[in-house]
């Protein structure tokens, strides 16, 4: 049996989440915050972006300056009547996911009841020994080392032989500095930096491009023990 462990990202990583997801969240938190801060909507969009860039989560800077229900944030914004319809999914997933030799986890900074709705109609689901979401971390995102180590503690995983796969260089950074091999999903290749970050071990356009990078995955880390 492989003891490898793969960690997946969920939002432009399993899935496509730019074109409508993004843009329906977004919409969602603005509408939150105007409702229940009392602000129009030119503030309320200023105040969550403000509070993106200070905290890394919209939620964070709510929970500490205005005393916000975390549940009730992420249960009234991560609402998607049409889901199914939303969601871009890439060729083969499921085939490729299942190519991949060890135990899979998906850690994500959307609630649980958003991520397990997306991996079902992804038709995933069954494939992950673990959905490892923001309320697990106590509502610390990432990259916060903090929501790692739990994910760690309650799975078991062994960073040494563990596997981060995510579109974010902030989270794949933090991974990296906790010991795990990283790939980067980069699906704007016109995007990419002119040299491959230190801290990322592969760099890919789309998932499809995971299992024949699998290679380079085994090379022993810089401490020489096997990843």
């Amino acid at each position: 049996m492989d003891s490898r462990t793969w960690i997946f990202d969920l939002d432009n990583t399993l899935h496509y989440a730019s074109p409508h997801i993004f843009p329906h969240m977004n919409r969602s938190m603005t509408e939150y915050v105007m409702r229940h801060l009392d602000l129009p909507e030119v503030e309320a969009s200023a105040l969550r972006r403000r509070y993106w860039l200070r905290y890394g989560a919209t939620l964070l800077g709510l929970m500490r300056h205005h005393g916000t229900d975390p549940d009730h944030f992420l249960r009234e914004t991560h609402r998607f009547p049409e889901l199914e319809r939303m969601v871009i999914r890439e060729m083969g997933l499921r085939g490729l996911l299942r190519r991949l030799p060890g135990r899979k986890l998906v850690f994500s900074n959307s609630p649980e009841h958003y991520c397990r709705a997306v991996l079902d109609v992804l038709g995933i689901a069954d494939l992950f020994e673990g959905v490892f979401t923001i309320e697990h971390t106590g509502y610390r995102p990432k990259p916060d080392a903090r929501g790692f180590r739990e994910l760690f503690r309650a799975h078991r995983v062994l960073p040494a032989r563990a596997i981060m796969v995510e579109d974010s260089l902030d989270n794949l950074k933090t991974a990296r500095r906790l010991g795990l091999r990283t790939v980067w999903v980069a699906r704007h290749p016109g995007l990419l930096p002119v040299r491959r970050p230190h801290y990322v071990d592969v760099m890919v356009t789309g998932l499809q491009g995971v299992p024949a990078a699998m290679a380079r995955l085994r090379r022993p880390t810089a401490a020489g023990k096997s990843a």
